[in-house]
């Protein structure tokens, strides 16, 4: 994946790029921020896939995370903002610029006594605190959640299997 030459890619970050193709989200030449880090999400959503050249792709793409420096400097750069940090509703208005797009990778459970199962589901992103303010944005549950299950292989390589699925 990292050489650009064939591979399974994970399946949450090919869902990602089909969303932003299929919904003509244009990446060339754009700032891209992926909040998070992780080995599923963050680094293939930074050094393997928006970078790459091709569409989407061509991306200038800044990876941050939890203690990067002034992060809300980098997002209020970002002309795409890619959050999967983990940390429920941590990306604020103030954080990002007019018209940007946002992809929610965050699912989070939130105490909530007013839901019978005691809890609600939230992204990464403030949802109502931004949806007047960008272009285009994922929501949770229900955005990226659909996309990473239909962009699993069908088939994996002799000796691999999908962990859990014995």
């Amino acid at each position: 994946m990292t050489l650009g030459l064939d591979a399974y890619l994970p399946a949450t970050p090919n869902g990602i790029m089909v969303m932003l193709e299929r919904y003509g989200i244009e990446t060339s030449g754009k700032e891209v921020v992926v909040l998070g880090r992780s080995n599923i999400v963050g680094t293939p959503m930074d050094h393997s896939l928006l970078s790459r050249k091709g569409s989407p792709g061509n991306a200038t793409v800044t990876l941050c995370h939890s203690r990067t420096r002034d992060l809300k400097a980098h997002t209020q750069r970002a002309d795409i903002i890619v959050a999967a940090i983990g940390i429920p509703e941590m990306v604020t208005a103030d954080m990002v610029k007019e018209g940007a797009v946002i992809i929610d990778v965050g699912i989070n459970r939130v105490d909530d006594t007013s839901r019978k199962s005691g809890y609600r589901l939230a992204g990464d992103v403030d949802f109502a605190g931004l949806k007047d303010k960008v272009s285009a944005m994922t929501p949770v549950p229900g955005g990226v959640g659909p996309m990473t299950v239909v962009s699993l292989p069908d088939e994996y390589p002799p000796g691999q299997q999908a962990a859990g699925l014995n």
